[in-house]
């Protein structure tokens, strides 16, 4: 029986393997062939509107629809209730309410106007408001994803964006949008909601079609070709987050781990898609070698499609690194930045240590018992996270990211005058005279005159 996770060994690896591993996926999504491809989607968009949202849908999800028909409409929402059974309806508000409860603490605790006195009389601080719209792309392609919806819905409702626009592509070869993914849209009170091909859905609500309106950002987790189309559109002014692509996690684990649940949850992220990545990174050779055992075990009994997921993500795409101590694992969490991390670490001094060394994660699961899948789903916490390395200066989906921050500031005069010496004498040096004459004038001054007169 061949191992599932290939084993590298950290001390071992030169940096060229070093960055092959720790680059992962951000290469799919800025390659050369692909973003022409986008490029070519976007721009049709921008020109023919809902004619070539439709024609990507026929094109490449072999769906054929006309303009009129992208909405969603009333009678669906009501099928969907339908479809959906009382337990995944139970399911689904329990994790709306997971969410809202954690974004209300983030609003508060991190999103509230302020102010305070810089200098006497001086006054400064920030207003915090919802952006305009959002668009909010849910994936469909391999499956069922209302969770998405959720993640990135229930932040955007309690941010209070006054549009939301979300894009899905339809269940694959049928025109409808998936039954529990509408339901969970109706939870939250989201109205306009539009099937569409991924990448030509990001373009509609980067331009605005007859159709589909206009937003000033749009977020959600996808393929390369989605993540690509939604870093496109920042070039044409609408925002994004930066990346959430394919699924990845780590886990870090010591002697005290159980590899039963171990593999388990090695195999929750890697069974994703076969872009996704899983790496074990652990100190104990014995812990490994019985990890292995038991993910041969229970990837067997995987669906063949999970199956080949989970190879793919375990194998080529991840695997298993060595380390010498706990700070050098940080250093390999570290460098990979993972979407997904779980400490499976038994003793809280040890795990509370290896903590404080860990500085780039979408998020941070603290033993066992905090499994990543119950973070996908219902802890509260955001789960649409930064993936290929962008958790170094990214963060997940949270109230925050529908919030922008305006500065403010009053200074009394005592306070301008105070201010004046230094504002004329950089004014004067950066060669800005109309600068300094809006200083001079307030305090007596003559007018400065412009450079070289």
């Amino acid at each position: 029986m061949s191992d599932v996770l290939r084993v590298m060994t950290w001390s071992e690896m030169d940096a060229d393997a070093r960055r092959a591993l720790t680059g992962r996926g951000a290469a799919a999504i800025f390659d050369p062939g692909l973003r022409v491809a986008i490029e070519r989607i976007l721009e049709d968009v921008r020109e023919h509107g809902d004619e070539a949202v439709c024609r990507a849908l026929r094109d490449f999800d072999h769906v054929d629809i006309t303009p009129d028909q992208l909405r969603c409409s009333t009678s669906e929402f009501e099928a969907a209730r339908q479809q959906v059974s009382p337990d995944l309806l139970r399911a689904i508000r329990e994790m709306i309410a997971a969410l809202r409860r954690f974004n209300e603490q983030a609003l508060e605790r991190n999103c509230a106007d302020w102010w305070f006195e810089s200098a006497p009389g001086l006054f400064v601080g920030e207003k915090v408001t919802p952006i305009a719209s959002a668009g909010l792309f849910c994936p469909s392609g391999k499956a069922s994803y209302p969770s998405v919806l959720a993640q990135i819905g229930t932040p955007c409702v309690v941010a209070g964006v006054p549009r939301r626009v979300v894009i899905t592509p339809p269940v694959p070869g049928r025109r409808e949008v998936d039954a529990a993914t509408l339901v969970v849209a109706h939870e939250l009170g989201l109205t306009e909601v539009f099937r569409v091909n991924g990448p030509a859905g990001v373009a509609a609500v980067a331009f605005g079609t007859e159709s589909i309106p206009r937003c000033v950002k749009v977020v959600g987790p996808g393929s390369p070709a989605v993540t690509a189309a939604q870093v496109l559109a920042q070039s044409y002014g609408t925002a994004t987050m930066m990346l959430l692509g394919p699924s990845e996690a780590m886990i870090i684990a010591d002697d005290s781990a159980d590899p039963v649940r171990l593999a388990a949850d090695l195999l929750n992220e890697a069974e994703h898609g076969t872009d996704s990545s899983t790496l074990l990174v652990t100190q104990s050779p014995s812990l490994l070698a019985a990890t292995q055992l038991e993910l041969a075990r229970q990837i067997a009994v995987l669906p063949p499609a999970r199956h080949g997921a989970a190879s793919a993500a375990l194998g080529v795409n991840g695997g298993a690194v060595l380390v010498r101590s706990l700070e050098e694992a940080a250093e390999v969490a570290n460098a990979y930045g993972p979407e997904h991390m779980q400490l499976a670490i038994e003793d809280a001094t040890v795990r509370q240590c290896l903590l404080d060394l860990l500085t780039n994660a979408g998020e941070i699961l603290l033993g066992q018992n905090t499994t990543i899948s119950a973070a996908n789903f219902v802890i509260g916490c955001p789960a649409s996270l930064p993936t290929s390395g962008f958790s170094a200066v990214s963060s997940g989906i949270t109230v925050e990211a529908f919030l922008k921050r305006t500065a403010v500031a009053r200074a009394d005069e005592a306070a301008m005058r105070a201010m004046a010496p230094s504002v004329v004498a950089l004014a004067d040096h950066e060669g800005f005279p109309a600068h300094a004459n809006a200083q001079r004038i307030r305090v007596g001054g003559w007018p400065s005159v412009g450079i070289g007169h």
